[in-house]
C-alpha cells in the first residue's frame, strides 16, 4: 500500500446530512396539509436554521433563516396554501416564532462558523501528522535487487495518524535488513521514541556486519536515550521488535526477536511462525533482564514470502471479543502479491473490528523473486528449501 500525497481540505459531510434541511422542509409540507387550521405546524420551521447547520457553511445556514421566515410568512397567512385567514399573519404567535426562527438562525450561523474552524483545524492538524508520519515512516521501496516490499500502517487513534509502531527496509552490503517494532506506550513519548530508534537502526544498519551486533548498538542507543529522559520509568521504556536479513548470495533469512509476535513465513501451502522459542528480551531491558540475543537462520528461497507485524494485527477483536486468526486467514488466502496481501489484510482487520482498531497496527512483508525476475510474482515456488537452517553461515 502506497503512501499516497493529501492535503488538508475539509471533509464532505455525508450526503444525508447535506440533505437533511430540504427533507425537513419536505416533511412540514407533507404533514400541513393533514393537520388542523389551529395545529400551526409551520412552527416546526424555527429548527431548520440549526438543522441546516450541521453540514453547510454560515451564509447557507444565513439563507435557510430567511427561507424558513418567508415560508412560516406564507404558511400563517395565505388561504390558498394553509387555509388561514390573511390576518393570522401578525398573530402574536407567528410573530413569536418568526422571531424565534431569527434567533435560532443567529446562533446557527455562529455554529456553522465554529464547525467549520474546528473542521479546519482538524484537517490541519491530520494534514501535519500525515507529513509526520511520512518524516518517521518513509514509504519502504516498492523493490530491492529480488526482493518486492510492502508496509502498511494504520492508527487506532483516527485524529492522530501516528503512534508508536514503527518499520524499515534498508539494502546494506550485508543484504536487505528488515525492522518492525512496538515501542510501550502512547502519545508524543513514544513518537519519540519510535524516531529515536528508527534513525539508530538506519544508521547501523550499514556499519555493523552481524546483526546480533547491530541489535546490540540499537540498544545502547535506546537505552542511553531512556536515562537521558530520566523519570521513573526508565526501566519500562522499552521497544519489541524483530530484525531481519536476507542476505542477497544466500537462501536464507536470518531473524533475530526482542520480545516480539514472531514472522510469518508464506509458501504456497504453507504458513509458519519463524520461532524456535529463543526471543531476546525487548530492547532497554536487556541490561536488566541480562538474557542474550540470538539469531535463527531458516531457509528462504524464491517464491517465499516474509511477514512482519505488531500485536495490533492479533489483538484486533470482533465484537464478540474474539481475537484476529492470523495463520487461519494467511492460510485461506493462499500466496499473493506483498501489496495484494497486505491491502487483504488491511480491509480484514478494519471488517473484522467493525472499523473500531484498539490498536495500532503495521505491517512489512518482503517477497523474494526468482533470479533476474522483473514482474509481480505469481505465487511459485522456485527450489528453495523446506524447513530451517541451523548453521547461520549457510
Amino acid at each position: 500500500m502506497r503512501h499516497d500525497g493529501r492535503n488538508s481540505a475539509l471533509p464532505a459531510p455525508p450526503a444525508w446530512m447535506r440533505w437533511l434541511p430540504l427533507l425537513y422542509v419536505i416533511g412540514v409540507l407533507l404533514i400541513e396539509p393533514v393537520t388542523p387550521v389551529q395545529w400551526p405546524v409551520s412552527f416546526a420551521l424555527i429548527a431548520l436554521p440549526l438543522v441546516t447547520a450541521f453540514a453547510h457553511p454560515p451564509v447557507v445556514v444565513a439563507g435557510a433563516t430567511v427561507f424558513g421566515i418567508g415560508f412560516e410568512l406564507l404558511l400563517a397567512g395565505t388561504p390558498c396554501c394553509a387555509g388561514r385567514d390573511v390576518g393570522y399573519l401578525w398573530e402574536r404567535h407567528y410573530v413569536a416564532a418568526y422571531a424565534c426562527t431569527a434567533l435560532v438562525g443567529a446562533l446557527g450561523t455562529i455554529l456553522a462558523a465554529h464547525r467549520i474552524r474546528r473542521e479546519r483545524t482538524l484537517a490541519d492538524v491530520r494534514f501535519v501528522a500525515e507529513i509526520a508520519q511520512r518524516v518517521l515512516l518513509r514509504p519502504v521501496p516498492y523493490r530491492i535487487g529480488n526482493l518486492l516490499l510492502e508496509s502498511f500502517y494504520l492508527s487506532a487513534a483516527a485524529e492522530a495518524r501516528i503512534g508508536g509502531d514503527l518499520y524499515e527496509a534498508v539494502p546494506t552490503a550485508y543484504g536487505v535488513r528488515l525492522l518492525i517494532g512496538d515501542v510501550r506506550g502512547k502519545g508524543l513519548l513514544a513518537v519519540e521514541t519510535a524516531a529515536a530508534m528508527l534513525g539508530a537502526f538506519r544508521e547501523a544498519a550499514h556499519d555493523e556486519p552481524d546483526l546480533n551486533a547491530l541489535v546490540e548498538r540499537v540498544d545502547i542507543s535506546m537505552t542511553r536515550r531512556a536515562h537521558q529522559l530520566g523519570g521513573s520509568e526508565t526501566g519500562e521504556r522499552f521497544v519489541t521488535a524483530v530484525f531481519a536479513e536476507i542476505p542477497d548470495d544466500k537462501r536464507v533469512v536470518r531473524v533475530l526477536n526482542c520480545g516480539h509476535p514472531p514472522p510469518l513465513l508464506i509458501r504456497p501451502g504453507e504458513v509458519s511462525e519463524l520461532d524456535r522459542g529463543r526471543s531476546g528480551p525487548p530492547l532497554n531491558l536487556g541490561m536488566l533482564v541480562g538474557d542474550p540475543y540470538h539469531v535463527d537462520t531458516y531457509a528462504f528461497g524464491p517464491g517465499d514470502q516474509l511477514l512482519l507485524y505488531t500485536d495490533g494485527v492479533t489483538e484486533t477483536r470482533d465484537p464478540d471479543g474474539s481475537f484476529y486468526p492470523l495463520l487461519q486467514r494467511l492460510r485461506s488466502w493462499g500466496p499473493m502479491p506483498p501489496p495484494e496481501l497486505l491491502e487483504r489484510l488491511h480491509q480484514d482487520l478494519l471488517a473484522y473490528s467493525g472499523d473500531q482498531l484498539q490498536d495500532d497496527t503495521a505491517a512489512l512483508t518482503a517477497f523474494l523473486l526468482p533470479a533476474g525476475a522483473a514482474g509481480t510474482p505469481v505465487g511459485g515456488h522456485d527450489g528453495a528449501a523446506a524447513g530451517e537452517l541451523d548453521d547461520p553461515s549457510v
